[in-house]
């Protein structure tokens, strides 16, 4: 187990399965405290339990991340458990098992996308900033996506739009808020396995198909969840510390800028 965030207090949104908890482990095995939170109460308060079964130093708890009262009320609570809020990482949104073609896409497709990924990352972000900025700094990891800045595999025009305005909202905040010690960067991953959706999407493609995206990709393969959680875990910690406002690929080099 490192200590690269021992003592900092920590909170990862959509942490019940998949990415999320994968970060949440990553985050919890380097020292830190977190508080993972979800939309899935039962599976969110199993999953911080899998990570610390008597210490103290993981809680689950129901938070929609697109109500701002909820998410005011978990970072109160956080500050009020721990003393203060160092971590926030964005991972709640995805493409939410919304179509990805065009003529398919319905108004609620794109309202749930956008509000989840980025109106979500936007409330999440605005709470702890206040927290962070009153106690002298902070550190905010939003997770996007290649799609933000190239185009997407497995998912539709809402998804590709809400992750590029995450990765605005990066920027911004990263400009805005430097000067209070809050640094604010992204991730951008590749197609991952991050759960059943993702799996079952990519197993419907032709074996011409898979092999011809992994061609596309210099290292031969797809990304794994725990390569992702660590470059999060590198940006959570002092290693970066002169690192805010950009986003780091994660995609064994299948988009070169």
């Amino acid at each position: 187990m490192g200590q690269r965030l021992r003592n900092k207090n920590a909170i990862v949104t959509g942490a019940a399965r998949g990415m999320g908890f994968a970060i949440a482990k990553a985050i919890y095995q380097e020292g830190a405290r977190v508080a993972l939170i979800d939309i899935d109460e039962k599976v969110v308060i199993d999953a911080a339990r899998q990570l610390d079964l008597d210490s103290g130093r993981a809680i689950g708890r129901k938070v929609d991340v697109t109500d701002r009262a909820d998410v005011a009320t978990l970072v109160q609570e956080v500050k009020t458990l721990w003393g203060s809020v160092d971590l926030l990482v964005n991972n709640a949104g995805g493409a939410l098992n919304t179509p990805y073609l065009l003529e398919e896409i319905q108004d609620k497709d794109w309202n749930l996308v956008v509000d989840v990924n980025l109106k979500g990352t936007f409330l999440c972000c605005r709470a702890a900033i206040l927290e962070m900025a009153k106690q002298g700094g902070g550190v905010i990891v939003n997770i996007s996506a290649l799609a933000a800045h190239w185009r997407a595999s497995l998912a539709g025009v809402q998804y590709t739009a809400a992750k590029a305005g995450v990765e605005g909202l990066t920027r911004q905040l990263a400009y805005d808020w430097g000067k209070a010690g809050i640094r604010v960067n992204a991730v951008a991953p590749t197609v991952t396995f991050t759960g059943d959706r993702v799996q079952s999407l990519w197993d419907a493609k032709s074996e011409e198909e898979k092999k011809k995206v992994v061609a596309n990709i210099p290292l031969g393969r797809l990304g794994t969840m725990e390569e992702v959680a660590s470059v999060v875990v590198f940006l959570a910690s002092e290693e970066s510390s002169y690192i805010t406002g950009i986003t780091i690929d994660v995609s064994g080099g299948r988009y070169l800028r």
